[in-house]
């Protein structure tokens, strides 16, 4: 093989060899790095589509079940007051057995119907007044809600649900309940027998749909689950991968350089012929 001075092959052949090897280096320490597999698109355009996509999804799930909770939240507030005004009559119920019997006077029936009225009262109070956020739960007004708790536009992705609960005392038929005498009294404990069943109705409604929320959450989060680990086998990096690859570039990198110092004496021997 003849000696050239003007072009020399051997360094440009090192400083390809060079090139490539601090690629794979500035490769593997952004993958490090970063976490990431896919440094950038052309790593794995197919991949990173289908991670982007797989994020996005994920993303909306995430909403979705903070949605579902929230849902859950409605709920409970609206089971809580009906829970505050089944005591309530329970309570009418005591004072109604009370007053039916003639070991209490009728000075004593007015006190106990004093706090039967002061009850009701507050029963319906309790009803007109719970709400969430700006809407209120158990006074009737049967709005019909729409909770998204999917991460797709479409219907299959909301649960409707009619908030018809109506707990007023005149709903449930105490607003003209009176323990004031014996026979009032004991039509008092048909009429709030009447009113339990009724809120029972509500609160057994309300039950049902919190039960199908939770469903919804559990499903939302085993989704998330399953797409967040198939996105991390798109995307994530491999660490041990990577760390090889970062130690063998580095070597091989160390090596080019080496052997592009060699290369360039080479054309300097040339010049000993001419000595």
């Amino acid at each position: 093989m003849g000696l050239r001075i003007s072009t020399n092959v051997a360094a440009i052949n090192a400083q390809r060899q060079l090139s490539t090897q601090q690629k794979r280096n500035s490769h593997a320490l952004a993958a490090l790095s970063s976490g990431s597999r896919i440094v950038n698109a052309a790593d794995d355009a197919a991949g990173l589509a289908i991670s982007e996509n797989i994020k996005g999804q994920t993303r909306g799930i995430s909403i979705a079940r903070q949605n579902a909770f929230n849902a859950i939240s409605l709920v409970q507030v609206s089971e809580g007051g009906l829970n505050e005004i089944n005591n309530i009559l329970i309570r009418l119920r005591e004072l109604g057995v009370q007053a039916a019997s003639d070991n209490v006077g009728d000075t004593e029936r007015e006190f106990l119907n004093t706090e039967a009225q002061q009850l009701i009262e507050e029963s319906n109070r309790i009803a007109k007044t719970t709400r969430f956020g700006n809407k209120k739960l158990l006074d009737g007004s049967g709005e019909q809600l729409e909770f998204h708790v999917g991460p797709f536009g479409d219907m299959d992705n909301v649960i409707s649900y009619n908030t018809n609960a109506n707990a007023t005392t005149s709903a449930i038929g105490i607003d003209g309940v009176t323990v004031s005498s014996k026979d009032s009294a004991r039509d008092t404990l048909q009429t709030v027998d009447d009113a339990l069943i009724k809120l029972g109705k509500m609160r057994a409604d309300f039950g049902a749909v919190q039960s199908r929320l939770n469903t919804t959450v559990s499903n939302l989060d085993i989704q998330y689950e399953n797409l967040s680990s198939a996105n991390s086998r798109l995307r994530d990096a491999d660490v041990a991968y990577e760390s090889a690859e970062l130690a063998n570039s580095s070597v091989l990198q160390n090596a080019a350089v080496s052997v592009m110092a060699q290369a360039n004496q080479q054309p300097s021997s040339a010049l000993r012929l001419l000595a």
